[in-house]
């Protein structure tokens, strides 16, 4: 018999002990469950949407449809041509950096924040690998504006010794070329405010605040008109 029912128990003291009902157990494990969701998932995931990097790209994994990455950045991570980078072609290694400083705070965006801390490290790689094999696609650039004949020589000077000849990308840093000129843009906006600081040694903030207002647009313009190439092996 229930002993809150039996009307022969006496009333329970404020201060008696009693021990938790197995109801009480349950709703105080949901609580922690639901509180940890919310951080950045370290362990490994059985879902059957997160066993390959393309799955994940489309799904969303275990964060489901809205947090898909074909969502911003195309079924083929091409980008949108605006606001979201192109991510095909891009070395793997790079790729998998960003998602752990989107998870870290270290390069700060909400929804790539989001995104980054569904995933775990496995399907933080997956997902990397997935995007640098895929064929980069260039897009028809957003704006038709005019590029310096002295833009080049500007690139060269301040950025080629890190990214490369023609935006390709070295060993130190990512390829820039076919990227939205907007995002380049916005980038270098960041860095020069210290909004965003994943670099090392802080070169990428002494190199864009060096640079004024017309020079980072022209550099924007000018590296997405460069067509895009496949990542370089092993980076």
């Amino acid at each position: 018999m229930n002993d809150d029912l039996d009307p022969m128990r006496p009333p329970t003291s404020l201060h008696e002990h009693r021990p938790a009902s197995p109801g009480r157990l349950g709703l105080a494990l949901c609580a922690v469950l639901l509180t940890t969701a919310c951080t950045d998932r370290m362990s490994s995931s059985d879902d059957r949407w997160s066993r390959s990097g393309e799955l994940i790209a489309m799904s969303g994994g275990e964060a489901g449809a809205r947090y898909a990455c074909a969502t911003c950045h195309g079924a083929r991570g091409e980008g949108n041509g605006f606001d979201a980078p192109r991510l095909a072609g891009l070395p793997a290694g790079y790729l998998q950096k960003q998602m752990e400083d989107y998870a870290a705070g270290l390069r700060p965006h909400g929804v790539m924040r989001d995104v980054a801390r569904f995933l775990d490290s496995h399907e933080r790689v997956r997902v990397a690998n997935h995007y640098a094999a895929l064929p980069p696609r260039a897009l028809m650039p957003a704006t038709q504006e005019t590029i310096d004949a002295a833009t080049p020589r500007l690139y060269a000077r301040a950025c080629q010794q890190c990214h490369g000849v023609d935006g390709v990308g070295t060993m130190d840093g990512p390829p820039l070329n076919a990227q939205p000129a907007f995002y380049l843009i916005q980038q270098l906006q960041d860095w020069q405010v210290s909004k965003r600081r994943n670099d090392g040694n802080h070169v990428m903030l002494k190199v864009a605040q060096q640079l004024d207002a017309g020079e980072v647009r022209q550099l924007g313009l000018y590296l997405a008109g460069i067509p895009p190439r496949p990542a370089s092996p092993g980076r």
